[in-house]
């Protein structure tokens, strides 16, 4: 699934993304540790993959968006 990175913070890497219709789902540590990443910038499209109920996702990986 597709996102844009909304917030986040380098002291505790976590932070929430939008999802297309514009909900913000927060990120913990944990799934931003998964992507590889070592920065998030507000605006970037980001690749993310949920578990849980489709009304309260949790975001359990963040990575930049590829072609």
């Amino acid at each position: 699934m597709q996102a844009t990175a909304y917030t986040y913070d380098p002291a505790t890497r976590s932070g929430q993304v939008l999802l297309d219709d514009g909900t913000p789902v927060p990120f913990d540590a944990a799934a931003f540790d998964a992507g590889g990443l070592r920065l998030l910038r507000p605006g970037q499209r980001v690749r993310i993959e949920t578990e849980g109920p489709v009304d309260a996702p949790r975001v359990t990986l963040v990575t930049l968006h590829t072609f």
